[in-house]
């Protein structure tokens, strides 16, 4: 009852934006409006192996973009048609999927009807095939991101009997961090969680799959779920707020920078960030064993450790509290290099803090 009275509150406020909005505006073409539904996610594009668009070659605008979303099923077909108008079925489905609003297998285009009906975004009646306007694609843009602000979600946790183990996208789980469990958001999507019971809220990344208990929709760290409610209490009810992608965004909104080579031939995987929030973890393994002899705390204090990392093995340091931290770092062969990380503990006000909010 409370998700449809808010879910109409938010059909009549939309309702209440001048006409000017709705009126016909200048046409996209295919490749413009995908790019700028793919830009209100805030998704990190990594190279992928999959064959691009025949009419999207290596070098032309946005070919990173729709040959990652290709590889993610947010786009498919043979060909993109990058030049064509973009057609208000093609804008809606493209929202839908890069919204992750359900399991892939059922976003096809043949969901749209059951999909508008879920979220009218736009009437009944509307002919899907007509081409669509750029300020029609922010409108709906920002019109499913309300209704999704609107949901309501079962959320649970999970502890003790995973800590340590592997997640789906193969990081250990800490449940101690910030983190959490989703079955369609991308890893590193950064998720604000809100409990409607007391508006407490926690901002937390998306590091693992689940839950699969039916009805609950995020399983949620110790750490995190604590922050909003008690541990007692085992499941609440929570409001989502997706915020970017934290190889994007980075700690407290700022891009993230790594020192990625201890010598030209070692290199970390990922490597020392320049930043890291408070709360989590840094994790190093490299393409050669290397060797971390001691980590200086910000109060001065030193712990040699001269801990050897191998191939396929990891480095694991949880910061205990915030400023600059620095790293000996060493190879088999006698060379040693020093890399500084600044632990930051982000602001109430910063709009991306890992942590409670």
């Amino acid at each position: 009852m409370e998700v449809n009275m808010r879910l109409n509150a938010i059909v009549l406020l939309l309702a209440c934006i001048p006409q000017l909005v709705w009126a016909e505006g200048e046409g996209v073409t295919r490749r413009e409006g995908f790019l700028m539904i793919w830009a209100g996610i805030s998704r990190a594009v990594t190279d992928v192996a999959e064959e691009p668009f025949a009419d999207v070659p290596e070098g032309s605008a946005g070919f990173g973009e729709i040959t990652f979303a290709k590889a993610r099923g947010v786009l498919d077909g043979d060909l993109f048609h990058p030049e064509e108008p973009l057609p208000l079925n093609d804008a809606l489905l493209w929202l839908f999927r890069t919204r992750n609003v359900a399991d892939p297998e059922v976003l096809r285009s043949d969901d749209l009807p059951l999909l508008v009906r879920r979220y009218p975004l736009v009437p009944p009646e509307e002919n899907l095939s007509r081409a669509v306007a750029r300020e029609e694609i922010l409108r709906l843009a920002q019109q499913l991101d309300a209704f999704l602000a609107a949901e309501e979600h079962r959320v649970s946790l999970y502890a003790e009997d995973f800590h340590g183990d592997h997640t789906a996208f193969g990081e250990i789980f800490d449940m101690y961090a910030f983190t959490a469990a989703h079955r369609t958001l991308p890893q590193n999507t950064l998720l604000r969680v809100t409990n409607v019971d007391n508006g407490k809220s926690v901002i937390v990344r998306i590091n693992d799959r689940g839950p699969y208990i039916p009805g609950r929709d995020l399983d949620l760290s110790l750490a995190a779920f604590t922050a909003i409610a008690p541990r007692s209490q085992g499941v609440i009810r929570a409001l989502f707020e997706r915020l970017g992608d934290s190889v994007v965004i980075g700690p407290c909104g700022l891009p993230e920078r790594y020192q990625k080579r201890i010598t030209r031939d070692i290199r970390f995987h990922r490597g020392v960030p320049h930043a890291l929030p408070l709360g989590e973890s840094l994790v190093l393994s490299a393409n050669r064993p290397f060797v971390v002899r001691r980590v200086r705390y910000p109060d001065g204090t030193v712990w040699r450790i001269e801990d050897w990392v191998l191939e396929k093995e990891r480095f694991t340091f949880r910061p205990s509290i915030v400023g600059t931290y620095i790293f000996r770092i060493g190879t088999p062969y006698g060379r040693s290099r020093d890399m500084r990380m600044e632990v930051v503990r982000c602001s109430g006000t910063s709009p991306l803090p890992l942590g409670e909010g």
